[in-house]
């Protein structure tokens, strides 16, 4: 159970589990959603456990509903360019399947090669292609769930328009297990792009010149494939475990790729980083060394968590905005005499600063938290919000009740009283 009782936010608290459950179908999780309502007990589900908020960190005294082994990829309907899953199947193994059949399913999380759709589904994740793509709420036409009774319902629709009801389908996207059990999706795919995606690269001296390249690419109306960003810390903290070489290349990057295999959006992209004061930029044509450059930007996260224990930040504020919002993470990191790396999904302006203490040092992880907050309210009060794709979990929720107000938040108790009558399904998560 101690395997199961955490996700990978090592700074949110876990419980002590009553009992762990592994279900294989929909029944089994009926039969344990029907008898934790009877007797009151908790339900934490849980997929692969890559989460980094603690929404799937163990209560005291909960079942742990482990939906890993629930992996069968049921459908995928080339002609209706749909796929049915159960919830633990891992992202790049639907991707896989999908490609099989011309078909590609967008959504890619860095952790795409270990979680899975339903943790994905339950937390909205994004990923690196979601500024032109979209997050997974995009692409979820309909689940199947277990609600607070024991019953299962279907949602949503396997059809490309549908507007009978409210969208409950919608509703559990994001609710981080809180609503009910997800035992089935149903995901929209799209054809794979015809054209191999050209890559840009940009240099720059500053965290916030680099911010000016995004929003210079934002004004300019250009809507990359992706558009990331990765800073000194974290590119030398790659090149120490993997000696890549990357640090060379420059203080921070912008990394672009576009795949409409048309080479002026390249070349314009490329014009806005020069534009914006790159001191190098280039358009890669070599496939090998592009994808190199995409899989430090995965690498960075695991590449800093080999220097100390990582408070990882996920905020989310307008894209002409993300300059300002990298000046004040800078300084929250002078204020709070803390080192802070910064990857994001600039493109969008998902911020992932990432906030690294020493093992044992207590005090640097109370200047953390405190820094960790602030950047929270200097989100919110750019009109931003506290989490663009990780999710609430424990992590964000004074964050996200700051960001949403009372009387949102009453709104969002009523639809979980209405689900979750007994109160069973991950408490003390999210609100």
């Amino acid at each position: 159970m101690a395997a199961h009782a955490r996700d990978q936010a090592a700074w949110a608290p876990a419980g002590t589990p009553l009992a762990l459950v592994r279900p294989r179908d929909a029944g089994q999780v009926r039969a344990v959603v029907a008898a934790c309502a009877e007797h009151g007990v908790p339900i934490v589900p849980r997929g692969a456990g890559t989460g980094l908020s603690g929404g799937a960190n163990a209560v005291d005294g909960c079942v742990l509903l482990a939906l890993d082994g629930m992996d069968r990829i049921i459908e995928i309907d080339p002609a209706e360019q749909l796929a049915v899953v159960q919830p633990g199947v891992v992202n790049d193994r639907l991707r896989a399947a999908a490609a099989e059949h011309g078909l590609w399913y967008p959504p890619d999380p860095a952790s795409s090669p270990w979680s899975t759709i339903g943790g994905n589904t339950a937390t909205n994740a994004g990923g690196v292609c979601c500024v032109k793509y979209g997050v997974t709420r995009d692409y979820v036409l309909g689940l199947k769930a277990v609600t607070g009774r024991g019953e299962q319902v279907t949602l949503g629709r396997r059809t490309r328009k549908g507007v009978a009801g409210y969208d409950l389908a919608g509703l559990f996207v994001g609710s981080e297990g809180t609503l009910g059990v997800i035992t089935e999706i149903t995901v929209r795919l799209l054809r794979l792009p015809d054209s191999p995606p050209k890559t840009v690269v940009g240099a720059f001296d500053s965290l916030v010149a680099a911010g000016e390249g995004v929003a210079a690419v934002a004004r300019a109306g250009i809507t990359p494939s992706a558009l990331e960003l990765v800073d000194r810390y974290c590119l030398r903290a790659v090149d120490d475990w993997k000696n890549m070489g990357l640090a060379d290349l420059g203080d921070v990057l912008l990394l672009g790729r576009v795949d409409t295999g048309d080479e002026r959006e390249a070349a314009a992209l490329q014009d806005c980083f020069e534009r914006a004061g790159a001191t190098f930029s280039t358009r890669s044509t070599d496939a090998d060394e592009a994808e190199a450059l995409f899989a430090a930007r995965r690498l960075a996260y695991p590449a800093l968590e080999r220097l100390g224990p990582v408070l990882t930040e996920d905020v989310c504020v307008p894209r002409g905005l993300v300059p300002e919002m990298l000046a004040r993470i800078e300084a929250h990191a002078t204020a709070h005499d803390v080192h802070i790396a910064n990857i994001a999904h600039a493109g969008d302006g998902n911020l992932h600063p990432l906030i690294v203490v020493p093992a044992g040092d207590d005090e640097a992880r109370e200047r953390a938290q405190r820094a960790f907050e602030s950047i929270l309210d200097d989100a919110v009060a750019l009109g931003g919000t506290v989490t663009g794709e990780h999710g609430v979990g424990l992590l964000k929720k004074r964050g996200m009740h700051a960001e949403l107000g009372d009387n949102v938040l009453a709104l969002h108790r009523a639809i979980k009283s209405a689900l979750d009558p007994a109160g069973i399904f991950n408490p003390g998560k999210v609100i």
